[in-house]
């Protein structure tokens, strides 16, 4: 059993379908990037973050001691991080960015039981060029809203994808190849 320090319900379903029994500790952190901080240190110190404030959690409440996993998603189009649009026009914005171009998604998981054990996996997402109609029909799902560059691959977005190089977990929330890996060295898996 671990603990998983997000609400992420993708990262959820991810544990559930290697078999990791959890119970989820939502910590509220501050996300916001440090200045000049580069987009691969940001997602990596979001996820340490994440799993420090889960084992402060865990501690504060008096649950039974157990790993803690932190875990961070980020869309880098061009040097800049593009974040989780709260709004339409947020969403529309990121997209466009990302029509017909090449991105790279950055998920960092840390993992904090009797070692500490951190990875940042890069997977790199070409979106084919998109109309200002599928646009704004991606949008009108809702679906881009609170997700990291503005769409979910696991979702509709899948329909933009034309390549993908890396890991597919790892873009959805939670690079399970990696962290399976983790959750070994613990002896959970």
């Amino acid at each position: 059993m671990i603990y998983l320090a997000s609400a992420s319900e993708r990262r959820q379903e991810l544990l559930k379908q290697i078999g990791i029994t959890f119970v989820t500790l939502a910590p509220d952190i501050d996300e916001a990037p440090r200045p000049f901080e580069a987009p691969q240190a940001y997602v990596q110190r979001m996820a340490h973050e994440k799993a420090a404030a889960g084992a402060r959690e865990r501690d504060r409440r008096g649950l039974a001691a157990a790993p803690v996993l932190g875990a961070d998603t980020i869309v880098v189009h061009d040097g800049a991080v593009l974040h989780k649009p709260d709004e339409v026009s947020a969403a529309r914005a990121a997209l466009g960015r990302l029509s017909g171009t090449e991105h790279a998604v950055y998920t960092a998981v840390c993992l904090s039981g009797r070692a500490h054990h951190e990875v940042v996996v890069r997977s790199d997402v070409t979106f084919k060029a998109l109309s200002e109609a599928e646009i704004d029909a991606y949008c009108a799902t809702g679906e881009p809203i609170g997700k990291a560059g503005g769409y979910a691959i696991q979702g509709r977005a899948a329909l933009f994808v034309t390549r993908l190089s890396g890991s597919y977990s790892g873009v959805v929330g939670l690079p399970l190849y990696e962290c399976g890996r983790l959750l070994a060295a613990e002896g959970l898996l």
